[in-house]
């Protein structure tokens, strides 16, 4: 049987921001990303390694304002590419469900490839910032991700004290979660849903 290739390649220009993202599902974890956004960069790593996945990223943006713009968009990218390397998504397990510990932090990712963009964000963070990136970004980062990828993703951050921990153990568990749902069961048949379609 043929392998599967199921990736995507999403270029986006705006007055803001300049983006181009290749993302393939069936990768082998690796990652050339130029955002323009350390820490963004760094989390990008982190999900693109535990989830199996391969990325690139080429961002230009508008970061002498600040980081929102150029973090939403490429979210924007991200969830575009992988709802069009799913196609159909038949065959898919449909669930992900991954805890990852990251020293004192315990953070949880559950999503649900189900054509029905939600976020559920429980976190909150001691600091405001990570170095000179506001950790509000976060959840703009997961929403624009969930509504364009059309997914239920349910964020909880257990606990945890260090902000940079809690920040990567949710980056790293929401790989490790979507490497679950996307990862093809042989004995699905069609798609995983009694209405016939996702």
């Amino acid at each position: 049987m043929e392998a599967l290739k199921r990736a995507a390649r999403i270029d986006r220009k705006t007055n803001e921001t300049d983006i181009s993202l290749e993302f393939a599902v069936d990768g082998e974890g690796s990652s050339q990303l130029d955002t323009g956004v350390p820490f963004l960069t760094h989390m990008l790593d982190l999900f693109a390694r535990h989830g199996f996945f391969d990325l690139k990223v080429k961002a230009v943006g508008d970061i002498e304002i600040d980081y929102h713009h150029t973090v939403e968009d490429i979210a924007i990218c991200l969830g575009q590419a992988l709802r069009e390397a799913l196609g159909d998504k038949k065959g898919i397990k449909r669930y992900g469900n991954a805890f990852v510990p990251m020293d004192e932090t315990l953070a949880q990712v559950v999503i649900d490839l189900s054509n029905r963009p939600h976020l559920e964000y429980r976190a909150t963070y001691p600091s405001q910032q990570v170095g000179q990136f506001p950790t509000e970004l976060v959840h703009e980062f997961l929403w624009k991700l969930a509504l364009e990828a059309r997914m239920n993703l349910h964020v909880i951050l257990h606990y945890g004290h260090n902000t940079h921990h809690m920040i990567e153990a949710i980056f790293k568990a929401l790989g490790r979660a979507l490497d679950e749902a996307t990862t093809v069961d042989p004995r699905v048949k069609g798609v995983p849903s009694t209405k016939g379609m996702l």
